[in-house]
Order: C-alpha cells, then sequence, then structure tokens
C-alpha cells in the first residue's frame, strides 16, 4: 500500500483478521501489537499456540479458517459486512479511541458514518418524562443534521432511535446481529436500518451478557461526538459511558432531574463533577460546533507492519523477570523495558506470551497489569 492509497484488505487477509480477533484471549489492543509484530494477521495466527505455549498455556483457542468463512457467509446473507480499521467505510471518529474493533460488523446504510453524530444513553426504567425528553432531543439533533447513536436498550435508548429513524440513527450492539438485545426490540432495530445503521464487534451469533455491555459501551461513545446521559442512577451503565467519553476525549452532557427522583442521581452527580447541563439541543449543538469545525479529516491507512524474520523466543529469565516486575497495579511498558534491562521487543513479546496465556490484562494508555 502506498501512501495515500485507500487501505482495502483481500478476501483471505479478511478471514486472517476475523481470525485473530476471535482468538481466545486476543482482543484490539493486542491484535494491533500481534499484527506489528509479525507483519500481518496470518503470521500472527499461525504463531499463536506456540506464543501461548511459552507464557505457560498448552491449548489456545483459535476458530479454524472454516469457522470464520462461515461466520463471514452467514452474516452476509442478513447484509452485514466486515469493516477493517482503516479502510474507507470505518466510522472516522471510532478510529481515535484507544482501543477501536480492528473489524466492525456494519449493517445498514453506511453513509451515516461520515454525519457528525450525538449519543443519547440513558435509564432503561426510565419516567415518561425522561423519554419524552430523549425523544425531543433526538429529534432536534436529526433535524440540526446530526445522526443519533445508542444502545437499543429499553427506555431512553429506544425512545431515542424511534424519535430519529428517519434523520438517522445508529444502534450499537452488546452481542451479535443475529443476537440483538433485547429482543423485544428487534422490530425498532429493523427500522434504524432504513436511514440509519447497526455495529457490532462481537460474533454473529454471540449472546450477550453482562460484561458486553460495558465494551459496547465505549462504542456508543468512541462513534459520537458528544454523549448526552438522559436520567441515569448512581450505579449505572449510563455513568461508564459518560466516564469512557471522558476517556476518549469526548463532550459529556447530562440532563438534570429531581434530587428525589433516584433515576437522576447520576445525571446530577455528573454535573457536580463538570458534565455540561443541558435545558435544550441547543445547549449541546453549541457546545460541539467549535469541536466539529476544528476536526480535520483522517486518513485511512494501514495499522504499521513490520516484516518478521520469526518468533524468537524471549527466553523463560525474561518472561519470569518480566512477570515477577508486574503486580494488580498496572504500569507503563517503558517501565517494563527499563526496569527488566531488555531491548523493547523482546519485552513485547514477552507480554504477548504471558497475556495470550491469561496472566497479564492490558489497560488504557498503554498500562499492563498482572491478573
Amino acid at each position: 500500500m502506498r501512501n495515500g492509497d485507500p487501505f482495502r484488505l483481500t478476501e483471505d487477509q479478511r478471514i486472517d483478521w476475523l481470525r485473530l480477533i476471535r482468538a481466545e484471549n486476543v482482543g484490539p489492543r493486542t491484535f494491533r501489537i500481534l499484527v506489528n509484530q509479525f507483519g500481518g494477521a496470518g503470521p500472527a495466527v499461525r504463531l499463536l499456540p506456540e506464543l501461548a505455549r511459552r507464557g505457560g498455556r498448552s491449548i489456545l483457542n483459535i476458530p479454524a479458517r472454516e469457522e470464520a468463512e462461515r461466520e463471514m457467509k452467514e452474516a452476509a446473507r442478513v447484509g452485514v459486512r466486515y469493516v477493517a480499521l482503516g479502510e474507507a467505510d470505518y466510522p472516522k471518529l471510532l478510529r481515535e479511541i484507544d482501543d477501536p474493533p480492528p473489524l466492525l460488523a456494519i449493517r445498514g446504510n453506511a453513509e451515516v458514518f461520515a454525519r457528525p453524530a450525538i449519543a443519547i444513553v440513558g435509564a432503561r426504567n426510565a419516567s415518561m418524562a425522561g423519554m419524552r425528553y430523549a425523544a425531543q432531543l433526538a429529534r432536534e439533533f436529526g433535524e440540526a443534521g446530526f445522526v443519533v447513536i445508542s444502545g437499543l436498550a429499553r427506555g431512553i435508548d429506544s425512545a431515542a432511535h424511534r424519535a430519529s429513524l428517519t434523520t438517522g440513527t445508529v444502534a450499537v450492539l452488546a452481542g451479535g446481529h443475529a443476537k440483538p438485545y433485547p429482543a423485544e426490540n428487534e422490530k425498532l432495530l429493523e427500522a434504524t436500518l432504513e436511514q440509519g445503521a447497526a455495529v457490532s464487534e462481537m460474533p454473529h451469533r454471540w449472546e450477550p451478557r453482562a460484561r458486553d455491555f460495558p465494551r459496547r459501551n465505549r462504542l456508543i461513545s468512541g462513534l459520537a461526538a458528544g454523549v448526552v446521559v438522559v436520567e441515569a442512577a448512581e450505579r449505572s451503565g449510563s455513568l461508564i459511558t459518560a466516564r469512557l467519553a471522558g476517556e476518549q476525549g469526548r463532550e459529556v452532557f447530562a440532563v438534570p432531574g429531581s434530587p428525589a427522583d433516584p433515576r437522576a442521581g447520576g445525571t446530577n452527580r455528573l454535573i457536580k463533577q463538570g458534565a455540561t447541563l443541558v435545558t435544550s439541543a441547543a445547549d449541546v449543538i453549541e457546545s460541539l460546533k467549535p469541536m466539529l469545525g476544528m476536526s480535520r479529516p483522517v486518513i485511512a491507512r494501514e495499522p504499521k507492519i513490520v516484516v518478521p524474520e520469526q518468533a524468537n523466543s524471549t527466553g523463560d529469565e525474561l518472561r519470569a523477570r518480566v512477570a515477577s516486575l508486574l503486580g494488580s497495579t498496572p504500569v507503563a511498558l517503558d517501565d517494563l523495558v527499563r526496569e527488566s534491562k531488555a531491548k523493547t521487543a523482546d519485552v513485547q513479546v514477552a507480554l504477548l506470551e504471558l497475556e495470550l496465556a491469561g496472566r497479564i490484562e492490558r489497560h488504557g494508555g498503554g498500562m499492563i497489569s498482572l491478573i
């Protein structure tokens, strides 16, 4: 690929990417490291068993090529496309987050991702007043040219999607496209596809579990320039979305509510912590205008690739030394390199081996901790 040329995977490469991201203990951050370290997804997939063995794990679940092909064919039958990070159809704002999905399964009208977007999230057990206000905001955002992003949940999410069906809305799924949640919103999901889209990073038939929703929430905030929270209790998934939005450099907005209503506890706390108070759609639009005006086009580019000679073992001694330097508190790679007195590339390989064996966890900002 020459600089400036559009990046596009071949179908064989797309299968390799799907196998790698679906492999056990491989998340978005690890995917990028593996591709960079070993020259592509294909070589990385072939080396995974050996890397995991060195880290202390004898068996690692890696999808067979036939399994990946089957998932893609099944998804294609209902109009789902697997778009790679760096390809032209990949949402531009989502590329900028710390851990974008290497492959995003998109169904519907991908043109919505070229427009500015605002996320609306909130309580599942929302009040009638809260749902009406979320719908009003969504309609006004749509009329102003914004796409509305939400998570297809009951309550506030559903109200926001319904109010923006004609102007464009994106449903971010916690499970696969074949398993929308909640099932009662399947018709609403189909309606979003006429002018909007649905996205997922999970396997096509994945049934969402509780731990999948925070992972989904980072995509909701990552797709939007700002996140508006309407009704959220003190312990709410919407507050996770707001926190992730702040970490991603997105604007956070909150609709105030009565102190007597527990559904307003989280939104009122967000305002105390510095979120912009919202009394109208204009409050949000005016705050986002400067940022949107300064935004620069993101050039599609392939992740940095280096051609490997071979997957050299780091040796038991270095791997043990790196593991001994790690603890429950996340530390930076540079600190590990300095304290281990080893080359950066060797420490990276040692970390890959430990991660594939399920012994370490990666965090935002390149931090690493022991599990």
